[in-house]
């Protein structure tokens, strides 16, 4: 076999190998955003559990809320009923994900301003061990949410550098989207007293 014939295989063999590693590496980050994903899914499940007992718990002492109890129950299902995968998720999927988790937020919320008028409720040793339950779980919603973001911005930016998007495109690694602030929360509440 000549030399120059041996060189270019040799050549080829490498870029080859070169090619494998970008994709594998693309491959390991992909894997990361599914995983971040699935913590994130994992936290808000951990709230829509939780959301069944913490509505019972009301119900025996404000029975009359039965509206703001059955607003809580609505957003739950909706919540829950809408699933996005990691994989095919575009930002139009994640924002309908992202609403219907909003309006959760706004029902628990209201639910625990009704929960304020009952100071037996306040009291009891069942719904405050819920409700501490909730902000922990509220916590983790927003620390997954962030470490989401963090490695999606890393898998996002290695899959459009140079030469790894030539490799992106042609096998089909797309950009993930980020979890983004619900509009007018830039602006800071008027506090009046």
């Amino acid at each position: 076999m000549k030399r120059s014939t041996i060189i270019v295989i040799v050549i080829l063999a490498l870029l080859v190998l070169w090619g494998i590693s970008i994709n594998n590496r693309m491959v390991s980050q992909e894997e990361g955003v599914t995983t971040a994903w699935a913590n994130v899914e994992s936290q808000y499940q951990r709230r829509a559990d939780l959301i069944p007992n913490l509505v019972n718990t009301v119900k025996g002492y404000a029975a009359h809320e039965s509206e703001t109890l059955q607003a809580v129950v609505n957003a739950r299902a909706k919540a829950t009923s809408i699933s996005v995968d990691s994989q095919n998720m575009t930002p139009e999927q994640l924002k309908e994900f992202q609403e219907a988790q909003n309006q959760v937020t706004g029902a628990l919320g209201r639910l625990i301003a009704v929960a304020e008028s009952y100071p037996d409720l306040k009291a009891n040793e069942n719904f405050k061990e819920l409700q501490a339950q909730l902000e922990g779980t509220e916590n983790r919603i927003a620390t997954e949410r962030k470490k989401y973001n963090e490695v999606v911005k890393a898998y996002n930016t290695y899959i459009r550098k140079f030469p790894q998007s030539l490799f992106a495109n042609v096998l089909g690694f797309d950009k993930k989207p980020y979890f983004e602030s619900e509009e007018g929360t830039e602006k800071a509440p008027t506090v009046e007293f």
